[in-house]
């Protein structure tokens, strides 16, 4: 049986802190890989920024040199809302030799009680529950929990400074670095 992380979001633009969650849930873990899920259209939030395209691009250039790190566009080749139960009904069905493991920030673990047929989702899949300034992993459902470094990085505040036309170096990849900047992507119309 393979082991597979899945970590979701919006990914508009990938970043930094992204990556070093994905690697660091996969080491600890001892996964095969770990697939990074851009959503369609996240219960919780607004649309993206980004076309669905762009940001599957992003990702693909993100995780360049990372053979166990790769994309899963299964959300956005649905559409409307991504709900979680939904994916992972259509992966555990595609997939039945898998064993997946979906991590979510600590600000999400807050949120599972709100999530759409939580208690089936919890027989599919393990979650994994990483660190967040201000936030507990504390949470009735079970969670696996990993520490990883702290990088408070957000794809709001990386978009703002793209807007003021501020530098992004090193808060993300250089091959999104410059997808963006070729796309003219987040530039205050």
């Amino acid at each position: 049986m393979r082991h597979i992380g899945i970590l979701g979001g919006t990914f508009d633009p990938p970043h930094m802190g992204h990556l070093v969650v994905a690697e660091e849930v996969r080491v600890e873990l001892d996964l095969d890989e770990v697939l990074l899920m851009p959503s369609q259209e996240p219960p919780h939030k607004h649309t993206a920024a980004a076309s669905n395209h762009d940001r599957a691009q992003m990702v693909r250039k993100a995780i360049t040199g990372n053979p166990c790190l790769n994309l899963e566009t299964i959300e956005l080749k649905r559409s409307g809302k991504s709900y979680t139960y939904d994916t992972i009904k259509l992966l555990t069905d595609k997939y039945p030799q898998v064993r997946f493991y979906f991590v979510v920030g600590a600000d999400m673990v807050e949120y599972l009680p709100h999530w759409k047929h939580i208690d089936k989702l919890v027989e599919m899949v393990q979650f994994v529950g990483v660190r967040r300034n201000g936030f507990d992993l504390e949470s009735t459902y079970p969670i696996l929990e990993v520490d990883s470094p702290l990088i408070d990085i957000s794809s709001t505040r990386i978009k703002k400074r793209l807007a003021c036309g501020k530098s992004i170096r090193y808060l993300v990849p250089d091959g999104v670095h410059t997808y963006i900047k070729e796309n003219r992507l987040y530039e205050e119309r």
